[in-house]
């Protein structure tokens, strides 16, 4: 590693995943999924958790090379079920009401070549399998957070045309980038950079619209908003009250949809990084509410498995307001990872909507919600539509029009 300063950065990052992104506080269990091959950074978080005076910080481990074993290689009753330890483990995390800590670094083309059937039957199970997190997460009953690192495989994907070592260095500075490290002091750059996504989403709620209708080239949609929708930025509160940010790096924000209500055509503008494989060119017809047509110029036998996942994977779980001049974008960089990719475009969300989406929602049953508008599935994938040639408007009960985004950016 060449890059200037990095153990100190790394520190710091490590600081403020713990402090910023899941509020570690004295007591607290936090569970950290990593890859192997990031093992500097998970010991600098556990220690910054410990610090803050955590109770225990227990470590999920993942690898590309094993993972990709599993997929091509592992008895075909073991890819359709979950072991009984795997179930156990998540009651046991959501009865703490553990923080979670997701750090992404896998190559984005991981499972390229493995049987696209037995990567859906494998993400159909551990959707089904792990609806309680997603659950608890979507709810904010506990603290989460997903943030990155750069691991090799990802970033000759991003800088192929750069040197092993430099492609890391690379990536590794865009992360420090867009996540604030450099400034002197990122947890308080992190703060003011919460309340101002929040304070542009209070001003959205304040207006009560309707619907939102996006136009761009390829596009022209209306999305229906539910009743008592709301839009939230950066930083959440979990049930115990304590403040988090589930996104490192985040410029949005979002809402959900009605998933009844949602009419028109619309195009992805970025790849999509899904189940180790790359969705490119994606194209949608949407008809009260639900994906009637579809097509991709890569990986569309990927993306039909998704949208068969279960009956919600054909509507909407969010949609979500980035401007394009935004630092992501204007990097020019496409990241192949949707938790970067999606900070630089107004994104949607095939699948399960956050239950704070609407006022009261996290204390409402999965029927309550369902009556009320918010998607229901096993599965939330992000995929990116916006672009510096996209209009949205606002659009009132009485039909009236207000301006939202013009030429991608805020009206």
């Amino acid at each position: 590693m060449t890059l200037k300063n990095f153990d100190t950065l790394l520190e710091k990052y490590a600081r403020l995943i713990a402090e910023v992104g899941v509020g570690v506080a004295k007591g607290h269990t936090v569970t950290v999924n990593i890859a192997v091959d990031q093992a500097p950074l998970a010991r600098l978080i556990s220690k910054a958790c410990y610090e803050l005076g955590a109770a225990e910080v227990l470590f999920l481990w993942n690898d590309d090379a094993t993972g990709r074993d599993f997929l091509k290689f592992a008895d075909d009753d073991r890819i359709e079920n979950v072991a009984q330890w795997k179930l156990t483990q998540q009651d046991e995390v959501i009865e703490r009401k553990a923080s979670r800590i997701s750090v992404v670094s896998q190559d984005p083309a991981a499972f390229d070549g493995v049987d696209p059937k037995r990567i859906a039957t494998f993400q159909t199970v551990m959707g089904k399998a792990m609806l309680p997190t997603r659950i608890a997460t979507q709810s904010n009953q506990l603290s989460w957070l997903v943030c990155g690192a750069a691991g090799l495989g990802w970033a000759k994907k991003v800088f192929p045309e750069l040197s092993d070592e430099e492609a890391v260095d690379a990536l590794w500075d865009q992360i420090f980038k867009t996540t604030r490290i450099y400034e002197e002091d990122p947890v308080a750059a992190w703060r003011a950079h919460a309340k101002l996504l929040q304070d542009k989403a209070d001003e959205i709620n304040k207006e009560k619209f309707d619907a939102f209708h996006y136009t761009a080239p390829g596009t022209d949609i209306v999305f229906g908003m539910p009743k008592n929708y709301r839009f939230e930025g950066a930083g959440s509160v979990n049930s115990r009250g304590e403040e988090f940010i589930a996104n490192m790096p985040t410029e949005e924000v979002f809402a959900a949809p009605d998933a009844n209500r949602v009419d028109g055509y619309i195009v992805s503008t970025r790849p999509l990084s899904y189940a180790g494989t790359i969705i490119d060119g994606m194209k949608f017809t949407f008809k009260d509410g639900k994906v009637v047509d579809f097509s991709a110029e890569k990986g569309e036998d990927v993306l039909r498995s998704l949208l068969d996942t279960d009956e919600g994977a054909r509507r909407l779980g969010e949609i979500a307001l980035v401007p394009d001049p935004s630092p992501i974008s204007q990097s020019g960089i496409t990241f192949f990872n949707t938790l970067f990719d999606e900070n630089a475009s107004n994104h949607l969300a095939l699948g399960s909507a956050y239950a704070f989406s609407i006022e009261g929602g996290t204390e409402m049953s999965e029927e309550e919600l369902i009556a009320a508008g918010l998607n229901r599935s096993n599965v939330h994938v992000d995929f990116m539509v916006g672009s510096p040639e996209m209009n949205i408007d606002g659009i009132r009960e009485d039909g009236t029009r207000v301006p939202i985004f013009r030429n991608g950016d805020w009206a």
